[in-house]
């Protein structure tokens, strides 16, 4: 029954919950007037985290799910930098308070993909525009293909403590049928170059669910990574939506696993990761015990955003650079997506905001319902409406989709309690979409639940 169970809800598209409303319920009637009212009005006494997006590659993977694009030459990209340091200026003009920074996270794309001497001066002017908390993480995404001791010995300087590395599979046939090739020794010396520099925070990428992949070939891929000792593994599901990411029509979807095969290679992952002393963190997430991830999930202060999980308890995102989303307690905001246009707009002297969404105090109830689900597999609805000053229902009648869960098996409920059953953790994003009030509106184009 189980194994049923898992397999016809592994299959169902659902977001991914690193915001509550997700993106889909974003819209124009929040712009830059908004934004700048919003930043105008933030209160003394919140933290800052700080997303900066690069949305350029050398080459384009083929799975690819973010908004980037290849850069042959540098120009474009020295363009690019200037807009991103006029934008840093612009919500800078625009926020009255003190504002201490507590994370930075570079994404994209491929951040190092800029000059070493341009990384360390836009980490310079981050500094000099925003105060940093001392114990500050500074992270950033790396392609190991790409990156070079200039820029290490940059990154160091800038003060990056923690460095996230694609690795997705170390099958050579998958990496060809992904267009991303890349060898073991490479991504060895870009994880020993970082640990020589003093960065010891060193997470992975894993993806599975790729063209061409096993279960064996994933754990032999677990395998070689482990003897590299990662602090943190990130391992996401392929998510093909040619119709949304035009590049992925290059990816045969007759190669690609079905919902059960991916299902399989999912847990072979966790029951790897576990084996070898690594904690599961939520939905995706894997640490080792003593990596302040697994030290927030087992007091219970995780948290997620765009990045997934996180330990940032930061009460504001301010994101920079194209497509980049940002959090204020208000609501959230995008910038364009299209970098010519956002460039265009920063130049005018606008922050580059195409979209938005305001919360409503229903909004922020259900974000911290589905928080709690997403990051602990449980939440108590009597201290999650308690902290929004509401009494709590009774859980089938205020959300009737954990009626069906409980049926199946997939959640229990007892006194207002919902936790996840230990063998159906892997669908709880089916379960968080019970307490979305905006399911089934919008296009379709989330990833499969497992």
């Amino acid at each position: 029954m189980t194994t049923e169970v898992l397999v016809r809800y592994a299959d169902e598209r659902l977001p991914r919950y690193t915001s509550y409303p997700t993106s889909p319920q974003f819209g124009p009637q929040v712009g830059a007037n908004e934004y700048r009212a919003w930043l105008g009005a933030l209160a003394p006494g919140l933290t800052a985290s700080l997303y900066v997006h690069v949305p350029f590659c050398r080459s384009m993977c083929w799975y690819c799910g973010c908004h980037t694009t290849v850069a042959r030459r540098d120009g474009p990209i020295e363009s690019y930098v200037a807009a991103l340091r006029r934008e840093i200026a612009l919500v800078r003009e625009s926020v009255r308070v003190r504002l201490p920074v507590a994370h930075l996270h570079f994404g994209g794309g491929t951040p190092t993909i800029l000059p070493p001497e341009e990384m360390g001066s836009l980490l310079s002017l981050l500094r000099d525009t925003f105060p940093f908390l001392p114990e500050a993480e500074v992270a950033i995404e790396i392609d190991p293909r790409t990156l070079t001791e200039d820029m290490v010995v940059a990154l160091a300087a800038g003060g990056v403590t923690r460095a996230s590395l694609g690795v997705q599979s170390f099958d050579a046939a998958v990496q060809k049928a992904i267009n991303r090739v890349q060898t073991f020794e490479e991504t060895a010396a870009a994880v020993a170059s970082l640990r020589r520099a003093g960065i010891q925070g060193v997470n992975f990428d894993l993806i599975y669910g790729l063209p061409g992949q096993t279960v064996a070939s994933c754990l032999d891929t677990v395998a070689r990574a482990l003897t590299l000792r990662p602090d943190r593994l990130s391992v996401f599901g392929y998510a093909h939506v040619p119709s949304f990411k035009k590049h992925q029509r290059k990816i045969r979807e007759a190669d690609l696993p079905d919902g059960p095969a991916r299902l399989r290679q999912a847990e072979a992952i966790a029951a790897a990761l576990e084996r070898a002393g690594y904690r599961r963190i939520g939905l995706d997430h894997y640490a080792l015990p003593s990596d302040p991830m697994a030290v927030a999930q087992a007091r219970g202060t995780l948290r997620r955003n765009f990045q997934g999980y996180t330990t940032d308890p930061a009460d504001v995102l301010l994101g920079f650079g194209a497509s980049a989303i940002g959090r204020l307690p208000q609501g959230y905001v995008q910038n364009e997506v299209v970098i010519a246009r956002y460039a265009e707009r920063v130049a005018a002297g606008e922050v580059p905001i195409a979209k938005g969404y305001a919360l409503t105090d229903e909004d922020r109830l259900r974000a911290d319902l589905i928080e709690r689900v997403m990051c602990d597999f449980k939440v108590d609805l009597a201290e999650v409406f308690g902290r929004h000053r509401r009494p709590a229902p009774r859980p089938t009648e205020a959300f009737p989709a954990l009626g069906p869960l409980a049926a199946d098996g997939v959640v229990r409920i007892d006194h207002g309690r919902v936790e996840v059953a230990a063998s159906m953790k892997p669908l709880v994003r089916a379960v968080a979409c019970a307490f979305d009030a905006y399911r089934g509106l919008g296009p379709r184009t989330h990833s499969r639940a497992v």
